[in-house]
């Protein structure tokens, strides 16, 4: 025997349960919506990142070769330099170096023949001779010094040159 009580539990049992069944639907729907939001970003990231393996990052490779490039051109542009620089330096100091030697046997030449022209007067010219070689002698020693601190001033300025001509082939590869 089903009483109307019954019945009506019956049916408010059902009728919950099919709100119950309308509700868990309203949220599945709604999670669907959030699965699909959350696809849309992960696909339009996918996107991106696709965009950029396939042209960006060529374009950063291209630029990262441009710029291996532009630094080996300057260590060859240095390296060019720097041989340059050191082949003038050298060429520069040979040169000094037979002035000096050139100076040191003319200075040499002159003094025997003075003392021999000198050796057959009176010993009074000898010594006389043999103090104006000595003063000679320091004259010579003292333009050599000179031409010493005259090479390494040149050498200095050479240096000079060669570290403002790097400073300036930097600060152009830098522009």
């Amino acid at each position: 025997i089903v009483t109307r009580d019954d019945v009506e539990e019956s049916l408010k049992a059902k009728w919950q349960y099919v709100k119950d069944q309308e509700q868990l639907l309203k949220d599945l729907y709604f999670q669907i919506e959030e699965t699909d939001q959350k696809l849309l970003l992960k696909r339009a990231e996918r996107d991106y990142w696709l965009e950029y393996k396939n042209v960006g990052s060529k374009t950063q490779a291209n630029k990262i070769k441009n710029l291996e490039k532009d630094i080996k051109e300057v260590k060859d542009d240095l390296c060019r330099a720097t041989v340059y620089y050191a082949n003038a330096l050298k060429i520069l100091k040979e040169k000094n170096d037979n002035l000096i030697e050139t100076q040191m046997k003319k200075s040499k030449e002159q003094a025997p023949e003075n003392a021999v022209k000198r050796i057959d007067k009176s010993s009074c010219r000898d010594i006389e001779e043999n103090e104006w070689l000595k003063e000679e002698i320091k004259i010579y020693q003292k333009e050599i010094s000179d031409l010493k601190a005259s090479i390494y001033l040149l050498e200095e300025e050479n240096i000079d040159l060669v570290m403002q001509l790097l400073d300036l082939r930097l600060q152009h590869l830098r522009v």
